[in-house]
């Protein structure tokens, strides 16, 4: 259940399947659940500016039914996505969810 989706200004990224598998992986660590449920998405030439500059910029949205620690998360995904991209840990937000399991819906029905 837990959801990751890097949305950037980037026009592409190198080796976009690997930074999402990392993505993954690094989700499933930082909530302790399994990486099978975990989905990881990937957004590039987003329309985006970040303080009225179009310089490189992100926004990353984090979902998950509970399990978010957001100060421990920020950290962990800024230093992933800016080594991976090149995009300055200063331009990157990150917005966290933490979903009821009722309003979180997979294989036909809902995890509460």
């Amino acid at each position: 259940m837990p959801l990751i989706n890097l949305r950037t200004s980037l026009t592409s990224v190198d080796d976009g399947d690997g930074l999402l598998q990392q993505l993954s992986s690094l989700l499933a660590e930082q909530t302790g659940k399994p990486e099978a449920y975990v989905i990881a998405l990937l957004e590039t030439g987003v329309c985006m500016t970040f303080a009225g500059s179009p310089e490189p910029c992100a926004y990353v949205e984090v979902k998950s039914i509970g399990a978010l620690s957001p100060p421990a998360m920020t950290a962990a995904f800024c230093d992933l996505i800016s080594a991976r991209t090149g995009i300055a840990a200063n331009r990157i937000y990150i917005g966290f969810e933490d979903v009821p399991a009722s309003c979180w819906g997979w294989n036909g029905s809902t995890f509460g």
